[in-house]
């Protein structure tokens, strides 16, 4: 089982007791107005989503970690690694990305988990570059992402809702300078 342990936080697979935080994360308007287009999920949404992402796991070598407060055991939402397939131009390509509750914004735990997850991209897993994908407009994201020193690879639209975003990019040599 891959977990990964940093000062606050362990980012692991996921348990069957995580769907219902998760679910509350996924239902917040307030979270979810960055990702999508900004619908809300469900409990049954959010079942599917972590099945997918386990999935993902068993056939890619990495997905989404859930994060966990080393302190208290709360499940804070996600980090971790995927293929955008939702964004042809950018393929082949992995993706970081992070989503967390709101009472857990603010804090640094999303730049922590998402820096735990690029070294286990670059390092534990081999990958040469890693992609970042934002909508243009979400400060909170574009902080994290230039606290992981990615660069501003290009914009484009998404497909579906039309929003714009920016693709950041950063490779190992990037990584390691």
């Amino acid at each position: 089982m891959t977990e990964i342990r940093t000062p606050r936080l362990i980012l692991r697979r996921w348990h069957d007791d995580d769907l219902a935080p998760m679910a509350e994360i996924n239902a917040d308007p307030r979270v979810m107005q960055w990702v999508e287009g900004g619908p809300v999920h469900d409990l049954d949404d959010t079942a599917e989503a972590i099945e997918r992402w386990e999935e993902e796991w068993d056939d890619e070598g990495f997905g989404l970690f859930a994060v966990e407060l080393l302190a208290s055991g709360e499940l804070a939402g996600f980090t971790g690694l995927s293929v955008p397939e939702f964004l042809p131009e950018v393929l082949p390509a992995v993706a970081i990305s992070w989503r967390l509750g709101s009472q857990f914004w603010g804090q640094g735990y999303a730049s922590e988990a998402a820096q735990a997850t690029l070294e286990f991209a670059l390092q534990d897993r081999g990958l040469d570059r890693v992609i970042s994908i934002d909508r243009i407009g979400n400060q909170a994201s574009a902080n994290v992402v230039r606290k992981l020193g990615m660069a501003p690879d290009r914009e484009t639209t998404h497909p579906v809702s039309g929003h714009p975003l920016r693709v950041h990019a950063i490779d190992l040599t990037e990584y390691e300078a």
